[in-house]
Parts: structure tokens; sequence; C-alpha cells
């Protein structure tokens, strides 16, 4: 019987903190500066450590903002699995507004994140890792509608839930590269474009399940 992989080991308090630091003084420069202006170098000097010790975590800095990227992601993560109050629901359309108002919090409170996401930086690894990452919320995103409401079949050749949220993000990344920022308008309108893709696979009304348990 084939044995199972061991379980990768965590890092030691000191090596995670370091890590930490590491990963704290790149978010602030990508906030400040943006993505041209990261290093090893720079990152080591505002770390207050020396480049050895980011070369030893993050090879390159292509793998520190893979990093990153995982990082955002975690908290978007944590804005779709959040609790929502199942009976202030009445369309799914209101299921959509509030997990993506969340999302946009975590882009309005994070500059770095809309550095990494949503500005022209060219870096092909962060981009696909971040449409990777997207695979995963669309997953959660369609749990999350199943959960509160009896959504029907969807295509299985096309994920949509990461489209919608891709689709979203294109709007989104169009309002930072001209103001710098998601204005509440360009907000609104990648509100739109989320639920217009979605509704092309939901109907206008779909039926709300009687009581949300946390099963489907």
């Amino acid at each position: 019987m084939p044995t199972r992989p061991a379980p990768p080991r965590k890092p030691r308090a000191r090596s995670q903190a370091r890590i930490d630091a590491i990963l704290e003084a790149a978010r602030t420069l990508l906030a400040t500066e943006g993505v041209a202006s990261l290093s090893i170098y720079s990152v080591a000097e505002r770390a207050q450590i020396p480049p050895s010790s980011v070369y030893h975590f993050f090879a390159s800095v292509p793998a520190l903002l893979e990093a990153l990227t995982a990082d955002v992601h975690a908290a978007f993560r944590a804005a779709i699995q959040a609790p929502i109050e199942h009976e202030s629901l009445r369309h799914w359309r209101d299921l959509s507004c509030i997990v993506e108002q969340r999302m946009l919090t975590v882009y309005d409170k994070d500059a770095a994140a809309r550095q990494l996401i949503l500005a022209q930086h060219g870096l092909t690894e962060v981009t696909q890792a971040d449409r990777q990452h997207d695979l995963e919320l669309g997953d959660l995103m369609l749990e999350v509608f199943n959960r509160h409401f009896e959504v029907p079949s969807l295509p299985k050749d096309v994920d949509v839930f990461a489209l919608a949220l891709e689709l979203s993000d294109r709007v989104y990344a169009r309002s930072v590269h001209q103001h710098g920022l998601i204005t509440p308008r360009m907000a609104e309108e990648g509100m739109r474009v989320f639920d217009a893709y979605v509704g092309l696979y939901l109907p206008a009304y779909l039926p709300k399940r009687r009581a949300w348990t946390g099963l489907i």
C-alpha cells in the first residue's frame, strides 16, 4: 500500500517571522512605489535584513510576488466565506452584491492588492497565479450561491463564476489605470459586469433555499 506523503513542515517561528517581515516590506514598497521599484535589495533594505536572507526564502522577485498574490487571495477567500444572513437575501443579485462589495473593500484597503491584481505590470508568473486563484474563488462563489439558492446545473467546460470575477476585475483594472483606485462609479460598473455574465446562466428568479444550515 502506497504511503501518504508527509505534510509540509511549517516554518520555525524565527523563519516565519522573517518571512512575514519580507512580505510586509514588499507589500509596503508595492503600495507606495509600484511593482517597478521592487527588487530583492530594496525589500531587504526595507525589512532591514541582508539580501541573502531574502534570497533564502524567495529566489526571485516573481516568487516573492506570487507569495503576496496568495496572501491577497486569502483575503478574498475570507471575504467570500464570511457568514451571510440568509434571511436578508431576496434575490441572487443580493448575494452577489454582498460578496462583491466585500472584495472591493479588500482592494480599497490594500494598495498592494491593487498593484498585484489590477495594475499593468506584465509579470506572467503573477498573472498566472492570479488566474489559478480565481478558479478557486469561483468554486467558493458557486458553493456560497448553492448554500442560499437552488443553483441549476452549470456548464462543465466553463468556470462561470471564475470568469465573472475576471471580467469584473478588468473593469476595476481600468479604473486603477486611469485614477489610481477603484472609483465608486467603476465599482458599480464592475458589479454590473459580474451580474450580467452570471445572469447568462442563472434565471432572473432563482428559488431560495427554505433555510440555510451550512450544508447543501
